[in-house]
């Protein structure tokens, strides 16, 4: 049988979501308390892979299982077991089909930047004191809506087959003394919201022109583009499936 399982993670002290073999991740703790609490031997499949430092505030996987689960039970048990900064929130039986990567429909990230000193939040917002335009940066979220090849924001020697990405929105909002960037696309290149985030901090303080994200997005170069901004201020915020995935079976 397949269960989904729903969860979040601050990923500080983790070398991303995906299993290495010197390094901890969150895919290898949550698959020991797994096997652990269930006495079989458990692989996840997650949604999709965060770096090193990147927090989820909703992450899926799925697993499965010769027997059936008492959800609320092994919710109760994993979090009991699972260090504090892993938190497991929903258990649930899926068809043997559903697929917590490939049945996601879109992925929302969150990126802060704070423009103060604040020691509650530093491990969660990349610090920057210069004023940034956000104007500037919001046309620069119009440009980006209109194209779907995005090479120039992808990691170098990555394995991917595409380079194409269906952004459904991408916008800033000001809160308080927090800029938060928003985005939403069906899948994600990696490093992509780091590189486009830094490519629109150069544009928020004046060293490019909103109209220069054209001539970076047709180059294909990754160089072309800016800065890979730091991991602590980006989260994994929520993964879109179809209704089916949740239905009662």
């Amino acid at each position: 049988m397949r269960y989904f399982i729903e969860f979040s993670y601050n990923g500080k002290a983790y070398h991303g979501w995906q299993k290495q073999p010197n390094a901890i991740s969150v895919q290898q703790v949550l698959e020991h308390a797994l096997t652990t609490l269930l006495r079989a031997p458990i692989s996840v499949m997650g949604a999709g892979r965060t770096d090193a430092g990147v927090h989820a505030a909703q992450m899926y996987a799925h697993f499965d299982i010769q027997t059936a689960l008492d959800a609320e039970t092994l919710i109760y048990k994993i979090n009991w077991f699972l260090p504090p900064d892993i938190a497991v929130h929903r258990v649930f039986k899926v068809r043997d089909t559903a697929h917590a990567r490939f049945n996601a429909q879109s992925r929302t990230y969150h990126y802060r930047i704070s423009n103060t000193k604040n020691v509650f939040t530093h491990d969660f917002a990349y610090k920057i004191h210069l004023p940034l335009d956000l104007d500037k940066m919001n046309e620069a979220c119009k440009i980006l809506l209109q194209y779907r090849d995005f090479e120039c924001f992808s990691k170098s020697n990555t394995d991917v087959k595409t380079y194409f990405c269906d952004i459904k929105e991408a916008y800033w909002i000001l809160e308080g003394t927090e800029l938060t960037f928003v985005i939403t696309a069906d899948r994600f290149l990696r490093n992509m919201v780091r590189a486009i985030v830094g490519t629109m901090v150069n544009i928020g303080l004046g060293k490019m022109e909103a109209e220069q994200m054209h001539a970076i997005i047709q180059s294909k170069d990754r160089g072309e583009a800016g800065f890979s901004v730091p991991a602590q201020g980006l989260f994994l915020m929520h993964i879109e499936y179809p209704d089916s995935i949740f239905n009662a079976i």
